[in-house]
């Protein structure tokens, strides 16, 4: 065992590749460019607020007051970003 792990000491590790990102520059301002649209992450912060709120809701009609206090906070996260991505719509661009 101990001449294994000798001989494995010698052996030069190869960096592993990152697979999320992509090998091609034009990929990725491609990439970049679709997720900085606003209009996409506004409908989706829209559907988090009221999933998160429809959620904290239930929890609190049940009595869990823990649970419903923590997706209202989740629910919070997501107003501040429509709000944050409405003031940034209205001024004619992302901050």
């Amino acid at each position: 065992m101990d001449m294994i792990a000798s001989e494995r000491r010698g052996v030069a590790v190869e960096p592993r590749l990152n697979i999320k990102m992509p090998r091609n520059p034009q990929m990725r301002k491609a990439k970049h460019a679709r997720n900085s649209v606003g209009t996409s992450s506004s409908r989706n912060a829209q559907r988090h607020y009221e999933r998160y709120l429809a959620l904290a809701r239930a929890e609190a009609l049940k009595g869990d007051r823990i649970a419903a206090e923590n997706y209202f906070q989740h629910a919070d996260h997501y107003l501040r970003l429509m709000r944050d991505d409405g003031a940034a719509a209205s001024s004619g661009g992302r901050s």
